[in-house]
């Protein structure tokens, strides 16, 4: 007894020599090809500020207030932070620390008309006496809002979520 087997059976099964699968080069091709699509498509999506990089903003806001009024206290003499909304930044007024807002960032304040009975102009001023022009800085991010609050009768400084009404 004799088995034969038919000309397909000696490959597995494989119908004429061909295989149904992808070589290595296909697949390799594939991968570039989505690589090239994917270097051309990510720039134009939208690179923002991430919710941490806000809230470190807002911190080092705070911290470049908090520093200018303990060199008021520790100076005795008045030390002035610029705020300059226009420009999104901060300026130290007893160091060169500058913080500036990114341009996706919003960035607003309010500020003192007039500070000691003169004109206070685009500044929070403290006094060695603890005391400050006072002001709130905004800054808002995709629909979220925080405050950087600067009390004027004891100079202190905090950060809080804007309160929606």
């Amino acid at each position: 007894m004799s088995v034969r087997r038919a000309r397909g059976d000696r490959r597995g099964g494989r119908r004429g020599g061909r295989e149904d699968a992808f070589t290595l080069i296909e697949t390799v091709c594939v991968v570039a090809i989505v690589a090239m699509i994917a270097a051309l498509a990510l720039p134009a999506f939208p690179r923002g500020t991430s919710r941490p990089q806000f809230y470190a903003l807002a911190t080092a806001a705070a911290a470049a207030l908090k520093a200018d009024r303990l060199a008021a206290l520790r100076g005795g003499a008045p030390v002035a932070t610029q705020i300059d909304a226009a420009g999104r930044m901060i300026r130290s007024g007893a160091s060169a620390r500058r913080v500036v807002a990114p341009p996706d960032v919003g960035f607003s304040a309010l500020l003192a008309e007039t500070c000691g009975g003169r004109p206070a102009g685009a500044t929070i001023t403290f006094f060695p006496s603890g005391l400050s022009c006072g002001g709130t800085l905004s800054l808002s991010r995709r629909g979220e809002t925080l405050e950087v609050r600067v009390a004027w009768l004891t100079g202190g400084v905090e950060i809080a979520p804007k309160k929606s009404f």
